[in-house]
């Protein structure tokens, strides 16, 4: 901005020397002051801001009011005032349309080569001025457009940095409730089972509490991998987390699993996903009996976890409603695979379906949810704090 104010200040400048070398009086030279003052300010203020006003009759009315502090100042500076009219000639290019503006900016180059005619009759200051006229309104007309572009950029770098911070938000919030909601259900289901074995069977409470005191280390650790980066979900150990907090519910789980060769990436997709099927379970139904089926075939691999007695049932549309369902809608989809939900009046089923050969190959640190490619494409901080609601630092991101 501050160089194309020189050049404008440039022209205006040498404009303004003409006039004060003319026999004129204080009166005339203030005018001619105010006029290139008014027209340098509509070139910068109005003319270097593509704000969408350009050819609204307002843009017309300033090209207007523009046409007339270059013209009418001729009658009384002459000669003196022919080098001025490039800013108009800059400016017909900016505001008309194609063909019309460069019709335009003809007339204008040749209303001055005229006007330079009738002043001092000699063809090469006719000429002189015609190639200066034509100069400067390409000048004039390349570095408001420039400045118009930088302005652009600068709002579009700042609407960049803003929705990134948003999308890094939702990332936030997404990974947390993938990772942290099945392990605070569990917590929250085995205090209540602690409570009830406390006084009949003090060592069995103990066990659990135990295994309240793991899941909760593992919840931390989760935590910090939300801000920190990837972490791989082991498939078995999720399992058999599963069993045993499906188990203390009073659940009767069956689990049929093949998964020995699954690839690392692909048995952390279907550890998310059997997370978030117990999860439901625990939070949004009474069921009695759980089955997990997990299968390998030649090209993909598949979960499918089936539930009885739905009390509050999610709704078909597995990209709608509660937000694990729809995150893990929308990262299967990302990976190429496929998520689906069927609910029955008795039964509930989720299954999910990985392609062994991911479509996008090499999770990265910006994937704490153990899937490869994020959605939104917004790498996770390096570091980050976890606070509660009075600010204060409850986990960190370090390692």
């Amino acid at each position: 901005m501050g160089v194309v104010t020189a050049v404008f200040a440039s022209i205006s400048l040498i404009g303004f020397i003409h006039v004060m070398f003319l026999p004129v009086g204080p009166v005339a030279i203030a005018l001619s002051f105010t006029c290139i003052a008014v027209l340098m300010a509509m070139q910068l203020l109005w003319y270097g801001r593509d704000n969408g006003r350009l050819r609204t009759p307002l843009g017309y009315g300033v090209l207007a009011t523009q046409a007339a502090l270059v013209y009418l100042p001729i009658l009384t500076f002459g000669q003196a005032w022919v080098g001025m009219p490039g800013f108009l000639a800059g400016s017909v290019l900016l505001v008309l349309r194609a063909v019309t503006a460069w019709v335009t900016f003809v007339l204008i180059v040749a209303s001055m080569a005229v006007a330079q005619w009738i002043f001092t009759r000699a063809p090469i200051d006719m000429l002189y001025t015609a190639i200066s006229t034509v100069t400067t309104g390409l000048v004039v007309y390349g570095l408001s457009r420039l400045t118009a572009l930088v302005v652009e950029v600068q709002e579009s770098r700042a609407e960049i940095a803003r929705m990134a911070v948003l999308r890094e938000r939702l990332r936030f919030a997404r990974d947390l409730h993938d990772l942290l909601g099945y392990s605070l259900s569990a917590i929250s289901l085995k205090i209540e089972l602690v409570h009830r074995l406390m006084e009949k069977s003090p060592q069995e409470a103990s066990d659990q509490l135990l295994e309240i005191l793991e899941i909760s280390r593992v919840a931390l650790s989760d935590a910090r991998t939300v801000a920190s980066g990837y972490r791989e979900l082991s498939l078995e150990e999720e399992c058999r987390s599963a069993v045993s907090v499906l188990s203390a519910a009073d659940i009767q789980v069956r689990l049929d699993s093949d998964h020995l060769d699954l690839p690392v990436q692909v048995s952390t997709v279907l550890a998310t996903v059997l997370r978030e099927g117990v999860t439901n379970i625990l939070r949004h139904s009474k069921a009695k009996r759980c089955d997990i089926t997990i299968r390998q075939t030649q090209d993909d691999a598949w979960i499918e976890i089936v539930n009885d007695d739905l009390a509050v049932g999610p709704p078909r549309d597995p990209g709608s409603g509660r937000n694990g369902l729809r995150n893990l809608c929308v990262r299967a989809e990302e990976i190429g695979g496929s998520l689906t939900v069927d609910q029955q009046p008795d039964q509930f089923r989720l299954c999910a379906r990985v392609p062994l050969r991911l479509e996008r190959h090499g999770a990265s640190r910006s994937q704490p949810a153990g899937l490869p490619g994020d959605p939104d494409g917004v790498d996770a901080v390096a570091r980050g704090e976890l606070v509660d609601d009075r600010g204060q630092v409850v986990a960190d991101g370090a390692d």
